[in-house]
C-alpha cells in the first residue's frame, strides 16, 4: 500500500504582502505545495491572477486580495474578513515594499519620504496590530518580515528607505519579546542582493543573471513558517542559510 505523506504547511492559512511579483509570489508559490492556503495580497490584479494560475497548477489554492497597504483602515478591515473566514492565520510574510527615492537627503520628496515610510513600516505594524489576535489563535503562528541590508549600512543617499527598514528591525524586534512566551514566532529575513525589479531599479547597472532568484530565497520562507521553527527574533540572512 502507498502512504501519502501530508504536506508540512496542509491545513495553514498564510497571508503575504506584494504577493504578486518578487519574492513574495515565490514565498507563495513554495508555501502553496507546502500545503498552505494563500491570501495574497498586492496592487496588481493581473500579477495575482497569474500566481493563482500557477498554484493551481501545483494543485494549491488560493484567495486573491488586491488592495494597496496605503489604506491602513482597509488591513483592519482585512483583519475581519479573515477572522470571520478562517477564525486564525497561522503564517503572516510582510514583504511588500517601496525603494523610495535615492537621493540626498534634503532633496527627498516630502510625499515619497511620507510614502516609503507609510509602506515599509507603518502597514507592517497595522498588520500586526490587526492580525496579532488571529495569529495567537494558531497552535504555531509564524511571522516574517523582510528587512534589508541597508537598515544596517546606512549608505549615503538611501536615507529613507534605509530609515524605514532600520525602524522595522526595531518594531519587531519589540514585538518579538511581547510575545516571547506564546506560540506565536516572529523573525526578519534579510535577502541580500536578488534579481528583483526593485534591485534593478536600485542598481540598473548590475546584472541580475550574476543574483539569487526569488525562487532560490522560496525555501528559507517555508522553513521559517513551518510549525516547527522554534527561531525567534532573529535577522535571518539568505546568504549566511545558504552557506550553512
Amino acid at each position: 500500500m502507498t502512504s501519502t505523506k501530508t504536506p508540512p504547511l496542509a491545513g495553514r492559512i498564510a497571508l503575504i504582502t506584494g504577493a504578486s511579483r518578487g519574492l513574495g509570489r515565490a514565498a507563495a508559490l513554495e508555501l502553496a505545495k507546502a500545503g498552505a492556503h494563500i491570501l495574497a495580497l498586492a496592487r496588481t490584479q493581473g500579477g495575482l491572477e497569474e500566481l493563482d494560475d500557477e498554484i493551481r497548477k501545483v494543485g494549491g489554492s488560493c484567495s486573491l486580495i488586491t488592495a494597496d497597504l496605503a489604506d491602513l483602515n482597509g488591513i483592519d478591515r482585512l483583519g475581519g474578513v479573515v477572522a470571520e473566514r478562517w477564525g486564525k492565520l497561522d503564517i503572516l510574510i510582510g514583504n511588500a515594499a517601496m525603494l523610495g527615492s535615492i537621493s540626498p537627503t534634503p532633496q527627498i520628496d516630502p510625499k515619497l519620504f511620507e510614502q516609503t515610510i507609510a509602506l515599509n513600516l507603518t502597514a507592517n505594524w497595522r498588520l500586526i496590530r490587526s492580525f496579532d489576535p488571529l495569529l495567537r489563535a494558531s497552535d504555531a503562528g509564524r511571522l516574517i518580515f523582510v528587512t534589508s541590508g541597508a537598515a544596517k549600512s546606512r549608505n549615503a543617499f538611501w536615507s529613507a528607505y534605509a530609515a524605514s527598514k532600520s525602524a522595522l528591525e526595531a518594531l519587531v524586534e519589540s514585538y518579538a519579546k511581547e510575545i516571547a512566551h506564546s506560540n506565536v514566532r516572529v523573525n526578519l529575513l534579510d535577502p541580500g542582493p536578488v534579481a528583483t525589479a526593485m534591485r534593478a531599479k536600485a542598481m540598473p547597472g548590475e546584472d541580475p543573471a550574476t543574483l539569487p532568484t526569488p525562487a532560490n530565497l522560496a525555501p528559507l520562507f517555508l522553513e521559517l513558517s513551518l510549525p516547527s521553527c522554534q527561531r525567534q527574533m532573529e535577522i535571518v540572512k539568505f546568504s549566511d542559510w545558504v552557506n550553512r
